[in-house]
């Protein structure tokens, strides 16, 4: 199935505008308050024998700012604002950019050189994929090996691995890529809407009715949201590097490469987050 070349055009167009917006204000705010969590973190340490509250201060466009971490906010005469719909709107339109680009758009998707996957079976491969990932990732992070940091990170890779070379097998060079990387960019919104969110919304709950967070809930979310931050370095990557075809996805060990994309990508983002 295809679509018009014109029509194609602009939802390509407005679609990469909007999907890059979206996840500079998505990627931006999760570094920002993971930075800004590791700022607190040292102020308590640093405030823990005084009893004075662990604050932040910034200066940013002309002003002055103050950032105090609290366990039990004052929800009856304060405003809470949430951070969600910046993923929710990069994985949105990316999902429609997938689907226009390769989907839809023809022999994007396969390569007749690598099998004789028919167009409708890989896309229910591609689709599966982001599926499936999720599920096994989730599961990976509420089993103990979720609590080894370690051990999980050696076992993602090896996952990542195993699906480039599978993916390469199967689909075009340039199809692995960005299937890896929406792959990860869904892993990423399925944690904010699906276990950050809803931890967030329960503590907010039991703060309501007068009962103590579970302190749980608030370290599994932020476990969450570091996976996150290490996810969204390799993602940039593995999109940006569509424009290079002849040093990643057109070489002949181009799932490789992936995967040292990926790797890179996850050094990179722990020195991002010391920063």
């Amino acid at each position: 199935m295809s679509i018009d070349p014109t029509l194609s055009e602009w939802l390509n167009l407005i679609l990469r505008w909007l999907h890059v917006f979206a996840g500079i204000m998505w990627v931006g705010t999760t570094y920002y308050f993971t930075w800004l969590d590791a700022r607190l973190t040292e102020e308590e340490k640093a405030m823990a024998n005084t009893g004075a509250p662990a604050q932040v201060w910034m200066v940013h466009s002309g002003g002055f700012y103050t950032v105090e971490k609290r366990k039990v906010p004052d929800l009856a005469s304060r405003t809470l604002h949430w951070f969600r719909w910046e993923a929710a709107t990069t994985w949105l339109s990316g999902a429609a950019l997938l689907t226009v680009v390769y989907y839809l758009g023809g022999g994007a998707l396969i390569d007749q050189d690598v099998s004789n996957i028919t167009p409708a079976a890989a896309v229910v491969l591609g689709i599966g994929l982001l599926v499936v990932s999720w599920l096994v990732y989730d599961l990976l992070m509420l089993s103990p090996l979720g609590k080894n940091e370690r051990g999980f990170a050696v076992v993602a890779f090896v996952i990542v691995v195993i699906e480039a070379y599978g993916l390469a097998r199967v689909l075009s060079g340039r199809a692995v890529y960005i299937h890896i990387g929406a792959m990860l960019g869904t892993i990423m919104a399925a944690n904010v809407w699906m276990r950050i969110l809803p931890a967030q919304r329960k503590m907010i709950t039991a703060l309501k009715e007068g009962i103590k967070p579970d302190e749980v809930l608030s370290a599994q979310a932020k476990v969450r949201s570091k996976q996150n931050t290490f996810m969204a370095v390799p993602v940039v990557f593995l999109m940006i590097s569509n424009h290079f075809p002849g040093i990643t996805y057109g070489e002949r060990y181009g799932w490789a490469i992936l995967a040292g994309l990926v790797l890179a990508g996850w050094v990179a983002a722990k020195f991002i987050r010391r920063a």
